[in-house]
């Protein structure tokens, strides 16, 4: 395939060295004369592992050259990738500059060459597809997205040092395509390579990236500051953290990181805040593990405001355990959230299978009674009775038996789903999942 690559900083320079390498042949663009020159002299603009005698060597076969005209080099392709940088303006806010900038010029290209596709190698926030790039691109060639021309955006996921190594053994690739045929071309570059293809929309793309990297800094903080608490034990916390990273079934791995209602039990509050009490004690700053309980007070609240929105006072609450298959009330979310819509005079009926046996001869029996008894008294044994009598539904946890409610609903209800009983997106008057 013949390939325009527009930037010649990290992504883009690491990405025409590793296409032209696989047979393609490309075009490396960049206003910088500096960075062209490198190039078509064989050598690379950036420091990275193993790139410089890649791109020596695609220079020397004829699959890679480099030219600062934009226009001349998309003429002769058939895909272009912009891989310009988005630097940071600060308060949060990219400069798309420059990605506005060679849209503008591939656009105008578009106008006498439709049939090209453009891919969005460069990191930018949700929307950009939608409110610069295909709008730029529709108006400087006078021609239709996913019609005329071709448009998606592929994150990348390499890491300085480890470029080359990550570009052939990727994690993942991800494809936000407008249409089919655009990620078609995208997924003809990539099906090779020992990984996942994953084929989305272009705003959920966009995301990945951000989303990748806030887990990724996340991570590092919570590293630290475990450290800094071993540190202040007297622990081995490299030692400890060995340990911790090989449990792949809990610590790395998917659970825990489906988005929903704040967490409950036993367990995680207490030992959150028994950790940052001894942090505390050590006089040690632990800003993020402090931030873990606020975050998840604030959780409820989200929940809260999601059923007092519906202004309808009747309320059913279906699932009042903080998990589904136990009757563990402590510190579970459901019971605040319920004692806090009593407070404000909604009128509740209330259904979860197992809290109704604990409180019949389950170890929860004496809380129930003793802690929360005017709760107790709004429990109905039945799903049916819940929807009969409420206009609100809340979904508390995801217990097989609240699977069929959504289908179940009459006239004028409403579900605020804190668990993603269904797999269907908000749908406003008839259906509000909390973080979806």
């Amino acid at each position: 395939m013949k390939i325009t690559i527009l930037g010649l900083g990290y992504v883009g320079a690491v990405s025409a060295g590793c296409l032209a390498h696989e047979g393609h042949e490309v075009i490396g663009v960049d206003p910088q004369l500096a960075k062209v020159e490198l190039i078509n002299a064989g050598r690379s603009p950036i420091v990275e592992k193993d790139l410089g005698e890649m791109i020596e060597k695609q220079v020397v076969e004829g699959r890679l050259r480099a030219t600062s005209d934009v226009q001349a080099a998309v003429r002769v392709s058939d895909l272009s990738i912009i891989c310009v940088g988005t630097p940071s303006l600060g308060n949060g806010h990219i400069n798309l500059e420059y990605v506005r900038r060679v849209c503008q010029q591939i656009g105008e290209v578009l106008r006498t060459h439709p049939g090209h596709t453009v891919v969005v190698r460069s990191t930018m926030l949700p929307g950009s597809m939608r409110d610069l790039v295909i709008p730029t691109l529709e108006q400087a060639s006078g021609l239709k997205a996913g019609m005329d021309f071709g448009v998606a955006i592929n994150p990348e996921f390499l890491r300085e040092g480890t470029a080359i190594h990550d570009y052939f053994h990727p994690p993942k690739t991800v494809i936000g395509e407008l249409d089919k045929a655009s990620g078609d071309v995208v997924a003809k570059l990539y099906g090779h390579l020992p990984c996942p293809t994953i084929r989305t929309d272009y705003e959920t793309a966009e995301m990945v990236k951000y989303a990748d990297n806030a887990w990724h800094a996340l991570k590092v903080g919570f590293a630290n500051e475990i450290g800094v608490i071993c540190k202040g034990l007297g622990l081995d916390s490299h030692k400890l953290m060995e340990i911790f990273c090989q449990d792949t079934k809990l610590n790395l791995s998917p659970y825990y990181l489906k988005p929903g209602f704040a967490f409950g039990g036993s367990c995680l509050p207490k030992d959150v805040r028994a950790l940052t009490y001894k942090a505390k004690t050590l006089d040690l700053s632990v800003p993020i593990l402090n931030a873990i309980l606020p975050s998840n007070r604030e959780q409820i609240e989200r929940g809260i405001n999601a059923v007092i929105e519906k202004s309808n006072k009747k309320v059913g609450i279906l699932g009042f355990s903080f998990k589904a298959g136990t009757d563990d009330l402590r510190e579970s979310p459901m019971v605040e959230l319920t004692e806090r819509l009593i407070g404000k005079g909604y009128d509740l009926r209330i259904y979860d299978s197992c809290v109704q046996l604990a409180a019949i001869r389950g170890a929860n029996k004496e809380y129930i009674l003793d802690h929360i008894p005017h709760i107790s008294r709004l429990m109905v044994g039945s799903v049916q009775e819940v929807l009969d009598h409420a206009h609100t539904i809340v979904i508390g946890n995801s217990s097989a038996e609240f699977r069929e409610v959504p289908r179940l609903l009459g006239p004028g209800q409403t579900i605020v789903d804190l668990v993603r009983i269904a797999e269907t997106r908000s749908v406003t008057g008839v259906y509000d999942g909390i973080c979806w």
